[in-house]
């Protein structure tokens, strides 16, 4: 089911992004419950004049060097009225880049009506960019998968199946191959700007895997801390189905199949479980084929267009069409012998 997100807390997304961002928080935590509405980030100079038409009150409003050198020009009457004017219209929170600090007017309205300033050294151009990644990130749709995520060689493969038929089992055995988990049995996937799907684990059961008969195991410690990575674009879904008589499977990988996720179609295989198959080795077998389609090599395609020329060298030549001549009854015209456009 997808999920709609309306807003995240200054909390979450300082909490999640102060090391990246390299963010400060200059005031009390007192309003860190305010809400980002909007998955953006806004530059306030025209509201800096009293221009509020038009005004992204609901993003996170930026204040580097044009901003502060023209707020420190305004008095401070000046300064109290535009930034209570932005207050009432409840923006989440100010961040000030390249280590500005705030004027006195401007702390005393953020402890007054209990507005977050933070502090960040890097520069503006440079903050925004990154900080719009961020809260792109946090506003992307996202829907939970009941699958195994995997990265094998680079690719993320997800592996779907009904309960108890070996995703988990699959997963493990590829991990033993040097593969990375990325999260077993739920996947979170999201949407990263309109044409890429991320997926991830949920924070409380990232690295842990449920293995049947014998219980919850611990990745990184088994394995290693490369064992496991906190997400991967999606590339690739494989379907793990229990195998009947009557099942028609895939034998030339001519006809290309898809599975939808958030409106995004990526390539499917259906792989069908029965006793003796090495799953795990067909899964990173199927996981190199979408590899090489990617760069532009097709196995599939390339063998099918040198058989059509081998078949093509094998037939016989044409017999040569031998026009021959037509004798006249006697006491008529000779008829007129056929051209080849006849």
């Amino acid at each position: 089911m997808q999920k709609a997100i309306h807003g995240i807390t200054v909390a979450h997304f300082f909490e999640t992004h102060r090391d990246k961002l390299k963010l400060e928080l200059l005031t009390g935590p007192d309003g860190l419950h305010r809400l980002i509405r909007e998955g953006s980030i806004n530059r306030p100079a025209l509201a800096l004049t009293g221009f509020f038409k038009y005004f992204a009150n609901k993003r996170i409003q930026v204040m580097g060097a044009a901003e502060m050198t023209y707020f420190r020009t305004l008095a401070p009457g000046e300064q109290t009225r535009i930034l209570s004017e932005m207050v009432e219209r409840q923006i989440p929170c100010i961040v000030l880049t390249r280590n500005y600090q705030p004027t006195p007017t401007m702390m005393a309205i953020a402890v007054e009506k209990r507005l977050p300033i933070f502090r960040t050294a890097m520069i503006t151009m440079h903050w925004v960019n990154l900080a719009t990644l961020c809260i792109d990130n946090e506003f992307a749709p996202a829907t939970t998968v009941h699958a195994t995520t995997m990265d094998i060689k680079g690719m993320g493969v997800m592996l779907r199946g009904e309960a108890g038929s070996g995703k988990s089992e699959c997963a493990l055995a590829l991990i033993e191959r040097g593969h990375s988990l990325v999260a077993d049995d739920l996947t979170v996937v999201r949407r990263i700007d309109e044409r890429d799907l991320l997926a991830s684990s949920r924070p409380l059961n990232r690295g842990y895997m449920e293995c049947r008969g014998i219980g919850i195991i611990n990745i990184a410690e088994m394995f290693g801390i490369h064992a496991v990575r906190l997400d991967k674009r999606l590339d690739l879904v494989i379907s793990l189905r229990e195998w009947t008589p009557e099942v028609v499977e895939e034998r030339t990988g001519l006809e290309e199949n898809f599975h939808e996720i958030l409106d995004i179609k990526l390539p499917h295989f259906e792989l069908f479980v029965r006793p003796g198959r090495d799953m795990a080795r067909l899964v990173e077998v199927a996981a190199m084929v979408q590899a090489l389609r990617r760069v532009g090599h097709d196995p599939a395609q390339t063998f099918n267009e040198r058989l059509i020329a081998h078949m093509a060298a094998q037939l016989p030549p044409e017999p040569e069409r031998v026009i021959k001549p037509v004798a006249a009854a006697p006491g008529t015209r000779p008829p007129i012998p056929p051209t080849e456009d006849d």
